[in-house]
């Protein structure tokens, strides 16, 4: 959501909310393990180990960054209730939706059903990395990134970084986390789940765009001036 940045002062002490994202980092490994090996019945399953790698660190990496410069927004990224008529549905749809498509790549890699080329489960971790770095450059320019939609006493509207280039870059950056991680496991199948989150993220982009010319200040005139929402000449 576009802000100015709001950084906390670093001698804050951690608030429980914030422990409670450290724990989400430390299970992240396991959990992610049994998506990806209990089906696939191996542990022999290399693009899993190297997808979990990229995800594990990459989060661990942001997190500290986070910890250590904007723990106000930690604790945006904590909240879960939407407070939006029909988002909670939204929400809702989305779970199955990405539980499925990390979940069939393990019986894929099981029975074989994609054969995916080495090079093409490079790239697209590759491009799982650079969603991922998509959404930590937007953490890194907007303070009010909150996990629910929201508007706070005091935002304002952020054009600058990607923002410049489309509304909503968070959501472009995990709409490529969500396609590509599917072809990062190796499996063609679970890219059909994965695409169906495409109409999830534009349901959930016009709630907030409601939201936001409703009431933050000056987002009409930026929706003037930077037209598309989620990708650059499209939409």
């Amino acid at each position: 959501m576009p802000a100015q940045s709001n950084q906390e002062s670093p001698d804050l002490k951690p608030k429980p909310s914030v422990i409670g994202l450290i724990i989400r980092f430390i299970l992240a490994f396991p959990v992610l393990g049994l998506m990806f090996f209990l089906p696939a019945g191996t542990l022999c399953y290399w693009q899993a180990w190297v997808y979990i790698l990229i995800v594990t660190v990459t989060a661990i990496f942001l997190g500290i960054y986070l910890y250590k410069h904007d723990r106000a927004l930690l604790e945006r990224r904590m909240r879960m209730k939407e407070r939006l008529k029909g988002q909670n549905l939204i929400v809702a749809v989305s779970f199955p939706l990405s539980l499925a498509a990390f979940i069939i790549p393990g019986f894929d890699f099981r029975f074989g059903w994609s054969q995916m080329p080495v090079a093409a489960v490079i790239i697209s971790e590759i491009l799982v990395l650079a969603g991922y770095l998509l959404v930590a450059l937007v953490f890194k320019v907007n303070s009010y990134t909150s996990r629910i939609i929201e508007v706070e006493k005091g935002q304002e509207v952020v054009t600058t970084g990607p923002y410049a280039i489309v509304r909503h870059p968070m959501y472009l950056g995990v709409l490529i986390f969500y396609l590509f991680s599917p072809l990062a496991l190796g499996s063609y199948w679970a890219v059909i789940p994965a695409l169906f989150m495409i109409p999830v993220i534009i349901a959930r982009i016009k709630g907030e765009e409601k939201e936001l010319l409703e009431n933050l200040s000056g987002y009409r005139e930026y929706t003037m001036k930077t037209r598309f929402r989620l990708l650059p000449g499209i939409w």
